[in-house]
């Protein structure tokens, strides 16, 4: 059986340049995902939720195989973040939306069915959905490092390169990680840093 990998198919959204902004449009895609608040590397709710979106994740992924015969990459954890008042330096503030792509064969009711598997696994706390979201218009780039390291990225996106092309955020802040934090060392963390936008001329 073929192992398909999604994120080949659309390298314009998954390979961007370190360091240099560009502009995408990014179609709706179909996720599971989850909802929180706070900080990411303190509250247990984070966790939590990365951890039965992977469960449900590869559940799928096995039902996929089993029941369609036909087999994929698992693609990576993503996540929408959104501050009330704009200060993303206060962690504790912070709400989170955390989400992984899933094949757009995969229909709500085999994806419902994989969030119960994982329930059935220890991960029924976490308020698990299907969703589907599309962003759009969007601009993004690849960050190197450690994720406290992105603000001056983000700020040259919204100060400089926002202005220059006569752009404006319409989103939540986007992250894509490429990088188990688990097994990569800070300074070697991939991550896509993306922000949907809109055309003001």
């Amino acid at each position: 059986m073929d192992k398909v990998n999604l994120r080949a198919e659309r390298r314009e959204l998954y390979a961007p340049k370190p360091g240099v902004f560009m502009i995408v449009e990014v179609p709706a895609f179909r996720f599971l995902a989850t909802d929180g608040r706070g900080d990411p590397n303190t509250v247990p709710e984070y966790s939590a939720a990365v951890a039965a979106l992977y469960a449900a994740s590869y559940a799928a992924k096995f039902l996929s195989r089993g029941q369609l015969g036909r087999d994929y990459v698992v693609l990576p954890l993503e996540g929408l973040w959104r501050s009330e008042d704009h200060d993303f330096s206060h962690r504790g503030g912070w709400a989170w939306t955390m989400m992984i792509r899933q094949p757009d064969w995969l229909d709500a009711g085999l994806l419902e069915e994989a969030v119960q598997r994982a329930a059935a696994k220890g991960h029924g706390a976490v308020d698990l959905r299907v969703d589907d979201y599309e962003e759009g218009l969007s601009v993004q780039t690849l960050h190197l490092g450690g994720y406290d390291a992105e603000a001056p990225t983000i700020a040259r996106l919204h100060d400089e390169f926002l202005p220059a092309e006569g752009l404006e955020e319409t989103g939540d802040h986007h992250e894509i990680y490429l990088s188990d934090p688990r097994r990569v060392a800070s300074e070697k963390l991939r991550t896509i840093l993306r922000q949907p936008v809109r055309r003001l001329r």
